[in-house]
């Protein structure tokens, strides 16, 4: 069985003594099931397929291989930065295993030319050796164990090739940095997504994003992801920030124009209880004649002066007289609401 997975995985190496010298130079030790490392660094644009019809490529191992990194890694960031607060230790793995990192140290370490894909030299996208480092250390921890995958990044990586402590205290998030000039400044950004293509040699989409500050067109990017794209926009923009003073003057003479548009007085909506106030006043009751042969009426609540409070010497009401008043009121109010 394993021989049939090594046939299907033959690569066009100089030959498999050269590619074990070539990974004891990036692992720091010669592989023992050298098929696993032989799928780690083929591209899916090969197109193998093994003798089941099943494609044979890294993407399994690069999905393990991103699972193992994020808890070695930030088993190293724990231990390393005592005390430290969770928001601290996440944001410094985040920039230990992006990318853009991962990529860089594929092609510092060599792993960029074993990458097999179809078409022409891989050394360029960081996107695709992102992603074969993350295979090839799945395939350690298939081949080798989680301890050797903690040496490898300690003693390989860590030790020789990133400093921790400078990436941990280094703001590289610009698309962080534009978007608190932008609040403090009080101007409107957006990214606008150019466009979409596919890669020549991978067939990987490809972004393109533009930063518009108040509409005025600023920095472009282009990445294998959108973040990619926009944190590649967002730098050139922060250059251009510093570096072109019209540019700068091009952003505030149109927010000016826009903020002086939106402080002109605008009619307010008009009150509907007050309309609704004003309406009723506009119905005038007209007076009852005052017949003057008429037995006299007992006053009511809807008197507007009436004298039957008013007395020298006020006296305590009696029960029935209470409830008398409140069975009329019941009644007086029943007859308005009818």
């Amino acid at each position: 069985m394993i021989s049939n997975i090594i046939d299907a995985l033959r690569l066009p190496f100089l030959d498999e003594k050269e590619l074990r010298r070539a990974l004891y130079g990036i692992l720091g030790f010669f592989p023992h099931d050298i098929s696993l490392y032989k799928q780690a660094l083929l591209h899916k644009s090969v197109g193998r397929r093994n003798e089941r019809g099943r494609p044979v490529n890294n993407e399994r191992l690069e999905f393990l291989g991103d699972a193992i990194l994020d808890a070695v890694v930030g088993h190293i960031v724990y231990c390393h930065f005592e005390g430290k607060r969770e928001g601290f230790l996440t944001n410094t793995r985040s920039k230990l295993v992006s990318r853009d990192t991962l990529g860089k140290l594929s092609k510092e370490m060599g792993i960029s030319h074993l990458v097999k894909s179809a078409g022409h030299s891989t050394s360029h996208n960081s996107y695709m050796n992102g992603n074969a480092f993350e295979a090839l250390v799945g395939a350690v921890y298939l081949d080798r164990g989680y301890d050797a995958c903690m040496r490898f990044m300690q003693k390989r990586i860590l030790a020789q090739l990133i400093n921790i402590d400078k990436v941990a205290y280094k703001e590289v998030n610009f698309k962080s940095k534009l978007l608190e000039w932008s609040q403090k400044n009080r101007v409107k950004m957006e990214f606008h997504e150019l466009n979409e293509t596919k890669d020549e040699n991978t067939g990987s989409p490809v972004f393109t994003t533009q930063v518009l500050i108040e509409g005025v067109e600023g920095g472009t990017g282009t990445g294998f992801s959108k973040k990619e794209s926009q944190q590649k926009a967002s730098k050139e923009t922060l250059q251009r920030l510093r570096r072109e003073p019209q540019f700068i003057d091009a952003i505030f003479a149109v927010k000016a124009d826009r903020t002086k548009m939106e402080e002109e007085p605008v009619m307010a909506a008009p009150d509907i209880d007050k309309l609704q106030e004003e309406q009723e006043q506009f119905i005038i009751e007209k007076e009852k004649p005052v017949e003057l042969d008429a037995a006299p009426q007992h006053p009511t609540e809807q008197d507007d002066f009436t004298l039957d409070d008013i007395s020298a010497t006020p006296r305590e009401k009696s029960r029935e007289e209470i409830i008398a008043e409140a069975e009329a009121a019941a009644f007086a109010e029943n007859a308005a609401n009818e």
